[in-house]
């Protein structure tokens, strides 16, 4: 019987290859220098990915990261229009903001953007959600219903309307300073 490492975002665990999955390849022989505690190399690595509609949408536990004494979190990726519906919704119920960060992957000030706007999302949580769209992952209905022509936008969301956006033409930090006096213009009003 195979064994697989099956990946559950940061936990890993050796199991038997009994379920589908999305990607698979075999290890070469320098897992040793991965996996130090395995004392043979399993026969493939499998990376299972959630669906979302099995994307958690209540923020009990948010994902942070310390790198060089800086906090970041994550944006959490929205996969389709549904999905932002229902993201809408219930940061409607919990009477919060959101803000939505749409990207592409082919966007170099997308690239250059998201280590900043993860350390922005960090310093206002949980006062607001940061969340990510990559406009190639989902609908053009989604982007139209957005607004959304250039890359990246980062819109303010409240009451499942957005109230204000920023489109980041201008250098990081400009951008940054921008996407703060929209937030604080939010959270003043």
């Amino acid at each position: 019987m195979a064994q697989h490492i099956v990946g559950y975002g940061s936990h890993l665990q050796l199991q038997p290859h009994t379920s589908p999955t999305f990607f698979s390849t075999t290890l070469s022989p320098s897992y040793s220098t991965f996996f130090p505690s395995l004392s043979s190399p399993p026969s493939s690595i499998s990376i299972l990915r959630s669906s979302p509609s099995s994307i958690p949408l209540n923020h009990e536990e948010p994902r942070l990261q310390n790198h060089d004494h800086l906090s970041f979190l994550n944006l959490q990726p929205i996969c389709s229009e549904d999905h932002f519906d229902r993201v809408l919704a219930e940061a409607q119920l919990q009477q919060h903001a959101l803000l939505v960060v749409w990207v592409a992957n082919w966007c170099r000030k997308c690239i250059y953007l998201k280590p900043k706007l993860e350390k922005l999302a960090a310093d206002y949580y949980p006062r607001l959600q940061f969340y990510s769209v990559d406009v190639n992952a989902v609908s053009h209905k989604l982007i139209a219903r957005a607004g959304v022509t250039k890359m990246p936008t980062i819109q303010l969301w409240k009451d499942s309307k957005k109230q204000a956006e920023v489109i980041g033409g201008n250098k990081a930090y400009l951008v940054i300073n921008e996407v703060q006096e929209m937030i604080q213009n939010e959270f003043t009003m």
